[in-house]
């Protein structure tokens, strides 16, 4: 069974809560930590997927697609390294997230989840209940792409419509919580952090623990941005690395308000990342703060460019994957990161 959860805002703790009654959001009380020293890369079962590092998550195997070990690739002509996470099952890296929020669904007997997302966690967590035999409605927005409100349908799930921005999306599935349902949230949910956390574990096991310079991932709820955050530091608790990476932030102009940018909506195109009120906004501006991090916002332009090359290059990414792109240039241009940085871009989503 995982660990109770607690409140970091008013340490009340709870055996399970989707959040506090502080407002805040909540996180797992304890998290394991292996003892000894690191092991070689070929003693993880890759077989087994991110359920190989069981030793850091506090969530019992219990579901599983295949997810996780995604491929890491030179990017030469980026002077960077790609981190494949568009090939995981259901095409995005929320699927490590999925994996461990549905596990712990389990472990508590839920029978029915509740999500909101604009595309990709609700096709996660859709995948992930269906493998587990559990009802979930997913709440979007009305105007999601067709191609992910049929990756949501086709598995089974009930896809709820919501008139309105992603906050409108958020608070109708709120009131849907409330009235019953356990809400497997990549925002709210500290199993789904669990998850994503993965990345960072098993990026640095790829690099044989070592870690690179920089990590530029797209921002929105900070989920991506997080798990590598506590997968990172967990690494270094146990002695493992003895570094963390720096976590350079990319946000959609006009839904960016850890880089600041509080102009108009202006960055149609990045979907995935319209977030003007990241629920965990406090844990992110700490996790860039503490590994010397920063965030910056880039326009539709940009995105669209960087998406061409991409696709251009063998790699059929969503538009969203390509902000992170689009911001490593931007990040070079002012001297953030030098030409000559060891930088790894995850590829967050497949192409729709």
């Amino acid at each position: 069974m995982s660990p109770g959860l607690v409140c970091p805002a008013c340490d009340r703790t709870y055996a399970d809560r989707w959040r506090c009654t502080c407002g805040e959001p909540l996180d797992f009380q304890s998290t394991p930590r292996p003892d000894g020293p690191a092991p070689s890369f070929s003693a993880f079962d890759s077989r087994r997927g991110l359920w190989a590092f069981d030793d850091f998550l506090p969530v019992t195997d219990r579901v599983t697609l295949g997810e996780g070990f995604t491929p890491l690739v030179d990017a030469p002509d980026r002077n960077a390294s790609f981190k494949l996470e568009y090939v995981s099952p259901t095409g995005s890296f929320k699927d490590r997230g999925a994996a461990t929020v549905i596990s712990r669904a389990v472990d508590l007997g839920v029978d029915r989840v509740i999500e909101d997302s604009s595309g990709n966690a609700g096709a996660a967590i859709a995948a992930y209940a269906a493998r587990a035999g559990l009802d979930a409605d997913i709440y979007v927005p009305a105007s999601v792409a067709d191609a992910k409100r049929r990756a949501i349908e086709a598995v089974g799930a009930r896809v709820v419509d919501i008139e309105g921005d992603r906050e409108a999306v958020a608070a109708a599935c709120w009131e849907a919580v409330e009235d019953g349902g356990w809400y497997a949230s990549h925002a709210w949910n500290p199993a789904f952090f669990a998850g994503t956390a993965t990345f960072g574990l098993e990026l640095a096991a790829q690099r044989d623990w070592s870690v690179p310079d920089a990590v530029v991932v797209p921002l929105g709820h900070g989920t991506m941005l997080l798990g590598a955050y506590r997968g990172f530091r967990a690494l270094v608790e146990a002695g493992w690395t003895d570094t963390m990476p720096r976590l350079l932030a990319v946000q959609a102009a006009g839904y960016a308000p850890i880089a600041g940018d509080t102009g108009p909506a202006t960055n149609d195109l990045a979907d995935g990342i319209q977030v003007r009120e990241p629920v965990r906004r406090g844990s992110i501006v700490d996790a860039i703060e503490t590994t010397d991090g920063d965030a910056i916002a880039v326009s539709a332009d940009a995105v669209r460019r960087a998406h061409a090359a991409l696709r251009a290059g063998g790699f059929d990414v969503e538009p969203t994957a390509a902000a992170a792109v689009a911001g490593l240039r931007q990040y070079r241009e002012r001297g953030v990161l030098d030409a000559d940085a060891d930088v790894v871009v995850p590829l967050t989503g497949r192409g729709k």
